[in-house]
């Protein structure tokens, strides 16, 4: 006899099948429910709760069921959306994009409906396009927001649906810009409002727009390099299966530099990422073909984005044969180094979690600096005249008046600029990298990145961190200790030349601790600097996972 539980169980498995618009997901759930007690386990997964409408939007696994992404979901999350657009008095076209992932067109062409059977017009991108496209597009049409359907760099099995606002509601900062709160819990009670899917009037298809959008968006991402500036670079590059490669291939050439050089078996989109593990460009081997181009083809500069195309990765010859991925830090403070002596006005940010060295470039060359939360909703709102921004995870904001977040194509383009010109005279991003620890000292960062199978190990990791703090940390006293609950789930240690920063990450199930340590480059030189350095961030790492218990 089946239990309580499971009668409950199969009772609201039975109601969900019954108002689910998709023949496929309405199979897959009636396979699991004519199953049970076998699948009890994975229905209660699957009806464990509804997946979260959060500043991130939503994210999670395909599969039926409310904590999945399918189209029931995606048309319970568009109608709360609408709905809570028309409270708001938000006036405009909503403006939908979507990447080459399962599903990602299928829910694209949904939301676009639910918003013209609620009387709000609907433009759809032409055909699949980087992320960074779709945040120009709200800006460029004026639209009240935007939608992108993409899980970014998540594995294959996921998808996510990401909301951005338009000038009416984000206001002149968040004009373009990711949803913060409370904007994304009043677009969760709207969606949790929304009645029977059946009873959600499904309107026309809405408008196709032209390929125009995306040529004004290359012909924008053009002119945010120096006319007529060096142009001279042979650089490898790989879209990593997703949907940056032709978009990167046409600003690049628009730009005057030669074509990229391409990884053959990643160049086109591909749902299922087939040569990577993770279709991050952080992740270890994810960039090995590219390396392996770069160094078949004596490449001056490797470029990676990440599936979407809002993330961008590079990787530097060492003169040994070898290559080097630059960590997101530095990859930063080169591009804001770069735009700073290019004049480029305005404030440069950067998180909690990223380098302190901006904020030391930034008080020496006298331009303003700001530091906020994790996330480039945040970073994009430090100012509205914001010039720069970065975040470590390979988000970098070269254009806020053109983009209001991360966008790897620009950043690819300007990172590219740098190099030609530091190429004109011999020198190299090493070269300027050295330049800048000699003046600054070396800022080494690193990552302790636990990823975890069960959710609640993050919580008892979090807790004992608080329970038993660190007293010191590489042998120094700790001198801060900042605990930003309950607003933020974000712990800080610092001493005189060491800081970590312990948080959950946002999009992915892992941990993730962010180390720092900087060294002065003394008489020894810049290589015991960084000798000194290494060492101390494998003992600080030692010491942080035994704090984490991990």
């Amino acid at each position: 006899m089946a239990s309580d539980v499971d009668v409950h169980l199969e009772e609201r498995a039975e109601a969900w099948l019954a108002d689910d618009p998709d023949p496929a997901s309405r199979a897959e759930l009636r396979e699991l429910i004519d199953r049970l007690p076998a699948t009890a386990a994975e229905l209660r997964d699957r009806f464990s709760g509804p997946l979260t409408f959060g500043t991130a939007g939503l994210r999670g696994p395909l599969r039926a069921g409310p904590n999945g992404m399918n189209l029931a979901v995606v048309t319970q999350a568009a109608a709360g959306l609408v709905a809570w657009l028309a409270a708001q008095g938000g006036e405009g076209p909503l403006v939908i994009g979507y990447d080459a992932r399962h599903g990602s067109r299928e829910f694209a062409e949904r939301t676009a409906r639910v918003a013209t059977g609620a009387g709000r017009r609907a433009l759809l991108m032409p055909r699949t396009l980087p992320t960074p496209v779709l945040a120009y597009a709200v800006r460029a049409l004026d639209a009240v927001a935007g939608v992108m359907v993409t899980a970014s760099h998540n594995p294959p099995q996921d998808n996510g649906y990401k909301v951005y606002l338009g000038a009416a509601l984000g206001g002149p900062a968040g004009d373009g810009a990711q949803i913060v709160p409370p904007a994304d819990a009043g677009i969760e009670a709207a969606i949790r409002a929304v009645g029977s899917l059946a009873a959600v009037p499904l309107g026309e298809p809405g408008t196709v727009l032209s390929d125009d959008i995306a040529e004004e968006y290359v012909r924008s991402a053009v002119s945010v390099l120096t006319e007529g500036g060096p142009r001279d670079l042979r650089i490898a590059y790989t879209p990593l299966h997703g949907v940056g490669g032709e978009t990167l291939a046409a600003a690049f050439t628009a730009a005057g530099f030669g074509a990229p050089s391409v990884v053959a078996d990643q160049e086109q989109p591909d749902p299922e990422f087939p040569t990577v593990h993770f279709p991050n460009p952080e992740e270890p081997g994810a960039m090995d073909h590219l390396l392996a181009l770069a160094g078949a083809e004596n490449a001056d500069l490797a470029i990676a984005n990440d599936p979407d195309a809002d993330r961008c990765a590079v990787a530097i010859p060492t003169g040994d044969g070898s290559w080097r991925p630059l960590r997101g830090d530095e990859l930063g403070v080169l591009l804001a180094d770069h735009l700073i002596r290019r004049g480029v006005p305005g404030t440069y940010a950067t998180t909690i979690v990223s380098s302190s060295l901006l904020g030391r470039l930034s008080a020496a060359r006298g331009v303003p600096y700001a530091e906020t939360l994790t996330g480039f909703k945040w970073i994009v709102r430090a100012a509205e005249e914001l010039a720069f921004g970065y975040e470590e995870a390979l988000g970098y904001c070269v254009a806020p008046a053109m983009v209001r977040d991360k966008d790897g194509i620009t950043a690819a383009l300007t990172v590219a600029e740098l190099a030609a010109e530091l190429k004109t005279s011999g020198r190299t991003l090493s070269d300027r990298l050295d330049e800048l620890a000699a003046e600054f000292g070396v800022h080494a960062t690193d990552q302790l990145s636990v990823r975890v199978d069960d959710l609640a190990e993050i919580g008892r990791a979090m807790t004992r961190a608080r329970q038993n703090p660190p007293t010191t940390l590489l042998g120094s006293p700790v001198t801060e200790v900042a605990d930003l609950r309950p607003a933020n789930d974000v712990l800080t240690f610092r001493t005189s030349a060491a800081r970590v920063v312990i948080r959950p990450s946002g999009t992915e199930p892992k941990l993730k601790a962010y180390l720092e340590v900087v060294e002065p480059v003394s008489a020894a030189g810049l290589g015991s600097a960084r000798e000194r350095a290494a060492a101390a961030l494998v003992d600080l790492r030692a010491e942080i996972a035994t704090t984490l218990g991990v």
